[in-house]
């Protein structure tokens, strides 16, 4: 192991993590984006600094929320692509220190995620439609770009000066550099130089440490560390007219599936313009919390339990009527969001079986295990757990599952499913 991928254990085990999405753009109700979308002149969005009194945001209750969820780190905007800063800076008086509030909400962040044990996540936007010169003035006028570059260095500078240690610089707002205009090479070697345990994502153009695919559950390919970034409902920011809020059943799928491929869920929160998470969030949060308390063995594990639609290949996986698998060691956990009543079948099981229960509970099931079919009988006729009931089966090695699309498995070579590049969502 090297020296940053011990750096990055904390990382690879972290399986969860919050997201927080806070800003002027909070009073609007209309999205983090409202500025642009709307085309809000800057002097006209300064005006919403002066009216920004969020009394309602507690930063000890934000994180004590995602550590009860089971969540093991928290990522904060610390300014997006408005320009507003969330904390003290001597580049700018666009920012909550100097303006209404009069609060530094990334050191309260801060201080609260260390009281709760959860590593810190600073993200900070490189685009700025607030600052001048802008990256469109950076298009059009090579001196312009310089002055720009310099700036969005100077804001990273002394963003991780003022605030160290923390464990993440999440870049994000790309647009309309790739990474040789970021000058990505030098910004990661600014950032290690200040901070040599930092680790960033690869939204300034180059790799990163992580990946960080958005607004799905797919991890890379080829496997490298990953991050699926995923709203609560519909929207980053505040949007007081989105009520499309995923039910505990997804959010606890959504796990399943970054344990399955070896990577993390950061779930996101809106807070509304007063600082207030809204009540749909917490009500959520603490559902999970309450289901990681009994389950979170089936979600921290070390090991990617996934399948290929297309070839076997190293998959030891597959897809089933009731939800995901995950495994780790020995052990593999069915995560029962569709309840199959009192019996369950799993044809395909290539190891031996030695013990069936349920997770928190101590009670064990009969089973039988013949030509690869596992039958478990006694089970409860309705679900103990009414979000999802993990059922843990211990095996004699590592799990192994696999079934084709024929009623059995051809001797000969064989297409695991459809022999084309599947179009199908897992």
């Amino acid at each position: 192991m090297n020296k940053r991928d011990d750096t990055l254990q904390w990382f690879d085990k972290a399986r969860f993590g919050l997201f927080v999405h806070f800003g002027l753009y909070s009073m609007l109700g209309r999205g983090e984006w409202v500025m642009n979308r709307e085309n809000i002149c800057p002097d006209e969005y300064r005006k919403l600094a002066d009216k920004f009194r969020p009394d309602k945001f507690d930063a000890d209750f934000i994180c004590s929320l995602a550590a009860g969820a089971g969540m093991k780190y928290i990522v904060f905007t610390t300014m997006h692509h408005d320009g507003f800063r969330l904390y003290d800076t001597s580049l700018s008086d666009f920012c909550s220190v100097k303006t209404s509030a009069k609060r530094d909400f990334t050191a309260e962040v801060i201080a609260a995620a260390r009281k709760h044990d959860l590593k810190i996540g600073l993200y900070h936007s490189l685009n700025n439609w607030f600052d001048k010169p802008d990256a469109v003035d950076a298009l059009e006028d090579k001196g312009k770009y310089n002055t720009f570059i310099d700036n969005t260095f100077n804001c990273i500078r002394e963003l991780l000066t003022k605030y160290s240690p923390v464990d993440i610089l999440w870049y994000d707002g790309g647009w309309p550099f790739n990474s040789e205009g970021w000058q990505g090479i030098k910004m990661n070697e600014l950032a290690l130089s200040i901070q040599p345990q930092i680790i960033f994502n690869g939204r300034n153009g180059l790799p990163g440490d992580f990946g960080t695919p958005e607004s799905h559950m797919t991890a890379p390919s080829p496997w490298r560390r990953w991050e699926a970034c995923m709203t609560m409902n519909d929207s980053w920011g505040y949007n007081k007219g989105d009520s499309n809020w995923k039910s505990v059943k997804t959010m606890i799928k959504m796990l399943a599936t970054a344990a399955s491929g070896r990577g993390n869920l950061l779930l996101n929160i809106g807070p509304a313009g007063d600082g207030s998470i809204p009540e749909e969030s917490v009500k959520r949060l603490t559902r999970v919390g309450e289901w990681m308390k009994i389950n979170s063995e089936a979600i921290f594990t070390d090991e990617i339990f996934d399948y290929d639609m297309y070839t076997r290949g190293k998959g030891r996986s597959e897809w089933t009527n009731h939800g995901p698998f995950t495994a780790s060691g020995n052990n593999l956990y069915l995560l029962g969001i569709k309840w199959m009543g009192s019996e369950y079948t799993l044809a395909g099981l290539e190891s031996k079986v030695k013990k069936v229960s349920i997770l928190g509970s101590q009670q064990e099931f009969k089973f039988t295990l013949q030509d690869n079919v596992l039958k478990v009988s006694g089970l409860p006729e309705e679900p103990p757990d009414r979000e999802c009931t993990v059922l843990k089966m211990e095996c004699e090695s590592p799990p192994m599952i696999y079934r084709t699309g024929g009623m059995r498995v051809p001797r000969a070579p064989h297409p695991h499913y459809d022999p084309w590049p599947s179009d199908i969502k897992k």
